[in-house]
């Protein structure tokens, strides 16, 4: 029904982490997003919104609104300058004219024009999201929800720090998302998203046809460095949508940004006096790939 439909504004590094693109197959895929945009972040976003572009035309999507954002943290270096994937563009259709920094200004004119509709959907460092929330404070309760892949919570999985690679990306606008107070904020971090992993075989064999193929030539580059793909950022696009995979806890999220060596810590406490975050603590990584790919192939 048309009234299911959920309009989603999806805010990504593509082109970096593989799972970007993985989340982006199954947002034109799911009859039930009303995809308004996508917004690019981090180094390189021009490039960044061209890969957007191209996967989205390799699902028969080129009327998806992109726009380029922000290049560079809000007041740290930059710690992903690069965008490994960009090699797909030689081979795949894409619009090459993006202008320059216009995302947020973009975010702010659609949220405004929907009040209490949109989900703002990111799964990457949060300098567009931060630069949005300071300059203009009401956005936050002008959103349905805050869906965001960022942060470590409850437990360290193993084989990683004690910090998350988005909420570190730009602690400054990380801690301002994170003060903000949309009327829902659901966080997926790490001790649920490293549940839901995938060997490079495996993967290939999935994305090897029709649109899917573009994803699975992305993958390639990012597995120079490893054979696993782990699904971060599609469990929390599959959440948008889906109940039941994850099990939240609510509590307060707080930034650190005092330590240098622990800048973008992401403390969650859940005996606050003020609660105004679900953080995910458990995941049915069954049932979370049984529903994503029963999406992604009806395409």
């Amino acid at each position: 029904m048309a009234e299911d439909r959920v309009p989603v504004l999806f805010d990504t590094d593509i082109g970096s982490d593989i799972d970007d693109a993985v989340a982006l197959t199954y947002l034109p895929s799911q009859p039930r997003c009303e995809l308004l945009g996508i917004t690019t972040v981090t180094g390189r976003p021009v490039v960044r919104a061209q890969l957007a572009d191209a996967v989205c035309q390799a699902f028969g999507r080129k009327d998806v609104p992109i726009h380029s954002g922000a290049g560079k943290p809000m007041l740290v270096p930059q710690n992903q300058p690069e965008v490994p994937q960009r090699t797909v563009l030689a081979r795949y259709p894409h619009r090459e004219s993006f202008p320059a920094n216009v995302a947020v200004d973009f975010l702010r004119q659609t949220i405004r024009s929907r009040p209490g509709e949109i989900t703002l959907l990111t799964v990457g460092p949060l300098t567009n999201a931060g630069l949005l929330f300071a300059l203009d404070p009401e956005i936050p309760a002008l959103l349905k929800q805050h869906v965001l892949m960022a942060g470590l919570y409850v437990a360290r999985p193993a084989g990683y720090g004690l910090m998350e690679w988005n909420a570190i990306g730009d602690p400054h606008a990380s801690a301002i998302v994170f003060a903000a107070r949309p009327p829902a904020v659901r966080c997926v971090g790490l001790e649920v998203t490293t549940r839901c992993e995938m060997p490079a075989d495996e993967f290939r064999k999935r994305f090897s046809e029709g649109p899917r193929k573009i994803v699975g030539e992305m993958a390639e580059e990012w597995f120079k460095g490893r054979p696993v793909v782990t699904f971060h950022d599609p469990l929390a696009a599959v959440d948008v949508f889906q109940t039941g995979i994850l099990t939240y806890r609510a509590g307060l999220v707080e930034v650190e940004l005092e330590s240098t060596r622990l800048k973008g810590l992401t403390h969650f406490n859940p005996n606050a006096a003020e609660k105004p975050h679900q953080v995910a603590v458990d995941v049915k990584p069954e049932a979370f790939f049984d529903h994503y790919f029963k999406i992604v192939q009806r395409a």
